[in-house]
C-alpha cells in the first residue's frame, strides 16, 4: 500500500495537537499525494514502455541528520550516504522493491505502477553511494508476454532474488489487490515474462486488498536456507501483530507472527546470510509525519508458529532524511560489515516527494549484540 492510500484508511488522527515543522511538511506531502491527480502522483501506464536506457540524476545527501549533517550514528546503523534520484523519464517512481548483488554495484528494482529497473550503484572514494548508470526500464509483463495494463494487476510491492544475480538469475515479486506471488528469470538484465505462481497460504485470503504481500524474502543460511518469507503490510493477528508465512518445502505455508509496538505497516524484508531476516517498517500519523524503523529477526527465531520480538536497528522521522520508504537490500562489504539500502517510493508526487536511496552499515558484533526486542530504543 502507498502513502496515498495508507492516509485513506489512517484510524490515528492528531486530536487537535499542534504539528511539529518536520510533521507538517510531512503531512502536506502526503496529502498532495492524496489529491495529486492528474497534475502530479497519478501513476502512468506502462503499456508503451519501451524496454531501454533511461537517464538517472543523483545528488548526494549532505548527511542523514537535517541538522547535525555530520552525524554518523543513528541507533546500531553507521550512516555512510544517500542520495536524491531524479529522472526525466516519465515512467521513474514509485520504488517498492529493491536487491543489489554481492558486490554492491549491480540493482534490480519493482515499481508499483509494474515496471522494473536496473543498473549499477557507483561509489566515491570514501565508500558512500554518488550515482546511477547503465540504468534500464521495462514493464512487468504477463505470462503471455503483455505488460499489466490494470491497476489491481500491476501493483508489485516486493522483491527477491531466488538465485543468480541482478544479470541473470531467478525472482519472486509480490503483489497486492491481486495479492500473488510470481515467479521471474533475468536473462542479461532484463526481466522475464511471468513463469508461474507460488502456491499461497489460505488465511492470506483474510489480507486487506491494499495491504497484500508487502515483503518477501528467500532466506540465506541457517537452517532455512532458500524457503520463502512473506509478510502482509496490514494483516494482523488478534492481538495487533504482524501476520508472516514460511514455506516449509513441500508443506503449505505456515503461519509466524512479529510484534508491532508503534503501529507500523511493513514495507520490505531482507536475508542475511546467517540466517536473518531484516525487516522495515513505515507509519504514518497527522501528528508527526512519516517515520521509519528498521528491526532484525535472528535465524532461531524464525519458526512456524512463533511470536516474534525484533529487535529494532534504528528508528527515525521527519527530523532525518527519509521518505516513503519501501525498498530494503543488504549485502557484504569486504572487512564483513552488512550493508543496507533503501529506496523511497515517491508515489509518483515529484512535487512533493523524493526517491531516496539510503545507505547504512553494521558490525557483525552489533548484529550478534542485539537484544531487548521492540521496546528498545531505536534512535
Amino acid at each position: 500500500m502507498n502513502l496515498r492510500e495508507r492516509l485513506r484508511t489512517l484510524s490515528t488522527s492528531h486530536g487537535g495537537r499542534r504539528l511539529r515543522l518536520p510533521a507538517v511538511i510531512a503531512v502536506i506531502g502526503a496529502v498532495g499525494a492524496v489529491g495529486a491527480g492528474v497534475a502530479f502522483g497519478a501513476k502512468p501506464s506502462m503499456v508503451d514502455l519501451v524496454t531501454g536506457p533511461i537517464t538517472v540524476n543523483a545528488k548526494p545527501l549532505a548527511g542523514f541528520d537535517r541538522i547535525t549533517r555530520d552525524k554518523a550514528k543513528f541507533g546500531k546503523l553507521t550512516w555512510r550516504g544517500g542520495l536524491v534520484l531524479t529522472s526525466p523519464s516519465e515512467y521513474f517512481g514509485g520504488w517498492s522493491g529493491l536487491v543489489l548483488d554481492p558486490d554492491g554495484k549491480g540493482f534490480f528494482s519493482i515499481s508499483d505502477a509494474g515496471a522494473w529497473m536496473d543498473g549499477k550503484l557507483t561509489y566515491d572514494a570514501k565508500g558512500a553511494p554518488s550515482a546511477m548508470t547503465d540504468v534500464r526500464m521495462g514493464a512487468i509483463q504477463s505470462k503471455a508476454g503483455d505488460p499489466l495494463s490494470r491497476k489491481r494487476d500491476s501493483d508489485a510491492e516486493g522483491l527477491t532474488l531466488a538465485e543468480g544475480t541482478t544479470q541473470n538469475g531467478r525472482a519472486f515479486i509480490s503483489f497486492e489487490r491481486k495479492h500473488r506471488i510470481t515467479r521471474y528469470d533475468i536473462k542479461d538484465g532484463e526481466l522475464s515474462p511471468a513463469r508461474g505462481k507460488v502456491s499461497l497460504p489460505k488465511s492470506s485470503r483474510d489480507m486487506p486488498a491494499n495491504g497484500g504481500f508487502e515483503a518477501i524474502a528467500v532466506l540465506r543460511g541457517g537452517a532455512n536456507e532458500g524457503k520463502l518469507v512473506a509478510f502482509s503490510e496490514r494483516m494482523r493477528d488478534d492481538e495487533g501483530r504482524y501476520v508472516g508465512w514460511i514455506w516449509m518445502g513441500k508443506e503449505r505455508p505456515r503461519k509466524f507472527f512479529m510484534t508491532n509496538d508503534g503501529d507500523y505497516d511493513i514495507t520490505d524484508a531482507a536475508a542475511l546470510l546467517d540466517g536473518s531476516l531484516l525487516v522495515l517498517e513505515r507509519r504514518f500519523r497527522f501528528s508527526e509525519g512519516v517515520s521509519m524503523r528498521l528491526r532484525h529477526i535472528k535465524a532461531a527465531q524464525l519458526r512456524p508458529g512463533k511470536v516474534i520480538d525484533a529487535d529494532i536497528l534504528v528508528a527515525a522521522d521527519g527530523a532525518r532524511e527519509i521518505d516513503n520508504m519501501e525498498g530494503l537490500a543488504t549485502h557484504v562489504a569486504p572487512n564483513g560489515d552488512t550493508i543496507i539500502t533503501m529506496i523511497s517510493d515517491d508515489n509518483y508526487n515529484h512535487t512533493l516527494q523524493r526517491t531516496l536511496l539510503l545507505q547504512f552499515s553494521i558490525a557483525p558484533g552489533d548484529l550478534a549484540a542485539m537484544q531487548g526486542g521492540s521496546k528498545a530504543d531505536g534512535h
